[in-house]
């Protein structure tokens, strides 16, 4: 690849590409985080149905092609339009990572708060490995609190929504962990410092 200007650019988009390629197949091999509240089967149904994008496709594009598809959980049933931002700003490089976002439902409904509301301040634009902290961060929240209707989820989406909304620009990944693990130990949660919330 040449050393200029667009070079440069392909190689920070193709490195944040395999940052969230890593990020998916890291998320697939974790055996510690309790099973995703979606039926395995009613996913690989749901990801043959995405073959008729045209992948990478945006957020927009999936939810135009398939956003009435329903996704039934443990406890409630979603549309794929309810689960993610109808939105050129997010895009997915293949069906299973469109997969992968849609399995923990509260996360992902979460996280299209976040990106709506991003979406408001033309300053509040997420960078790949961000979007992936704040995300990983809610997986963490979920996995301490599963028994609490995802309480902490929602708690840490609208301190990040409202941190959008009075500043108008994102909180830091790391700012975000820290009220996580803030809300965690305020409910008798115990964090490990060897843990991601641990900060």
């Amino acid at each position: 690849m040449e050393d200029n200007k667009n070079g440069r650019e392909a190689q920070a988009q193709n490195e944040e590409r395999r940052q969230r390629e890593r990020a998916i197949a890291e998320e697939l091999k974790r055996a510690d985080e309790p099973e995703p509240p979606v039926d395995p089967t009613e996913l690989a149904y749901f990801e043959t149905e995405l073959e008729t994008l045209e992948f990478p496709a945006t957020a927009a594009e999936v939810v135009a092609t398939v956003g009435d598809h329903e996704i039934e959980s443990a406890d409630e049933t979603y549309t794929v339009a309810d689960l993610l931002p109808d939105t050129e700003v997010e895009s997915f490089d293949s069906p299973a990572e469109v997969r992968a976002r849609v399995q923990r439902p509260t996360v992902a409904e979460a996280m299209k708060r976040v990106v709506a509301a991003a979406a408001e301040h033309q300053s509040a634009s997420f960078g790949a490995s961000q979007r992936d902290g704040y995300e990983r961060t809610l997986r963490e929240l979920q996995a301490i609190d599963a028994d609490d209707d995802d309480e902490g989820i929602r708690a840490i989406a609208d301190w990040i929504i409202e941190h959008i909304h009075e500043n108008e620009k994102l909180p830091g990944s790391r700012d975000v962990r820290r009220e996580a693990a803030e809300f965690c130990r305020s409910n008798g949660y115990s964090v490990r410092n060897d843990e991601w919330l641990g900060i």
